[in-house]
Order: structure tokens, then C-alpha cells, then sequence
């Protein structure tokens, strides 16, 4: 078992890079998707309301590997030829920007409906609303949630090995076709797994902490 680490480290590196880059790629994309679409559904412009529901709706009720699919082989048939990474990164983005949109939605609703009237008193539009006032403070509560959020993708991304994406997953499987140790490679490949997903945890959890002894330092001093 040793020498098919000593004798397979760079291949194995190199799928764990690229789960990494397909799960970062995923969740930003994710992430500036998903914030566009709850935009959409908080909207007081109905049409832009109802296309954000219905794509929450679609993207987040289709299975990961049936979107994986039907991109990955059905935009060649219109003429859209993408690389396998990027069929793999479309495909998270769409999905996981659905739940990511959902957070985003359930963050602007903790906000004070006073927010919204003081800010429209100042003369300020819906868009700057969002921007200056809303959305920073908004964001502050959806840390967890959304280092939840890109747990997901990074869990989601190991179905890209069906494509051919040579991420972690795949490459674990093309080394069980050559050493036949499946138990031992496929726990190597939930290790990695394991410890990006409890990492990137461990930092949401940091980084909510810290937002909070802020927001507690900054109202005692407005008190004092």
C-alpha cells in the first residue's frame, strides 16, 4: 500500500488540485449566480421574482449527475464544446447557486424592514438599498450556512469523475482498476474529502465568531 503512494504521488496531487480548483471555481460562480437570483426573488419587480423561483426551483430539484450529464453531453449538441473541468463547474455552479440563492434570500430577510425605510428615506433606489445597506449586514449571518454551501459542492464535485474529470475520485478509481485495493484508495479518497470539508467548517466557524465579538464590541460602543 505504501508504494502506491510512493509510486503514485504526483498523479494523486494532481487530482486533489483539481477537486480543489473545481470546488473554489464552483462556489464563487455559485456564489455571485446564486446572490444575482435572490436579487431576482426579493425583487418588487414581479417577472424578475418569478424567473429567480423558477430557477431555484429547477436547479435545486434536478440530481447533480443528471445536470452533469445532460451539460456535459448535451451542449455539444448545439454547438457549445467545453472542456471537461468546465462541464464540471457549470454544472456546480448551477446547482449549487440554487441553494446558495436560498441562503441569501433567508440572510436579506433577518434584516430590519426599517433598514429598507430609512435607506428609501435618504432617496436611496432598491439597488443601492442592496448594496450599501442590506446585503453587508445580510452577509454576516449566512457565514455557517454558506461554508455549508461550498462543503456541498466540494461533496458534489466527486461526481464529476462519471465525465471523466480527473479529479480525486477519478483518479482513485483508475488506481483501484491497476492495484485492485479498492478499501484502501477510496478511504485515502475520503480522507481528502474529510479534511478539506472539516477545514473549510472550522473557518466558517472562526470567521462567524469573529463577525459576532464585532458586531457585540460595536454595540457597546454605540450604547456608550
Amino acid at each position: 500500500m505504501v508504494e502506491i503512494l510512493t509510486d503514485n504521488w504526483a498523479f494523486l496531487l494532481s487530482g486533489v488540485a483539481t477537486t480543489v480548483g473545481l470546488t473554489i471555481v464552483g462556489f464563487l460562480g455559485s456564489l455571485i449566480v446564486g446572490t444575482i437570483a435572490a436579487i431576482f426573488r426579493v425583487s418588487p419587480v414581479v417577472p424578475l421574482r418569478l424567473v429567480g423561483s423558477a430557477y431555484v426551483e429547477f436547479f435545486r430539484n434536478i440530481p447533480l449527475l443528471s445536470l452533469l450529464v445532460l451539460v456535459t453531453f448535451g451542449l455539444p449538441d448545439i454547438g457549445v464544446l467545453l472542456p471537461l473541468f468546465w462541464c464540471g463547474a457549470v454544472s456546480l455552479i448551477l446547482s449549487g447557486s440554487a441553494f446558495v440563492c436560498e441562503t441569501v434570500r433567508s440572510g436579506i430577510n433577518t434584516i430590519s424592514i426599517g433598514q429598507s425605510e430609512a435607506s428609501r428615506a435618504l432617496g436611496m433606489s432598491f439597488t443601492q438599498q442592496l448594496a450599501l445597506v442590506i446585503l453587508p449586514q445580510a452577509f454576516r449571518t449566512m457565514v455557517q450556512p454558506l461554508a455549508n454551501v461550498f462543503i456541498g459542492v466540494l461533496i458534489g464535485s466527486s461526481l464529476v469523475a462519471a465525465v471523466g474529470v480527473s479529479d480525486i475520485t477519478n483518479v482513485t478509481q483508475q488506481l483501484n482498476i491497476r492495484y485492485a485495493e479498492a478499501v484502501f484508495l477510496f478511504l485515502l479518497s475520503g480522507a481528502v474529502y474529510l479534511i478539506l470539508g472539516l477545514g473549510v467548517g472550522g473557518a466558517g466557524s472562526a470567521v462567524e465568531r469573529r463577525l459576532g465579538r464585532s458586531r457585540i464590541a460595536g454595540g457597546k460602543a454605540v450604547s456608550r
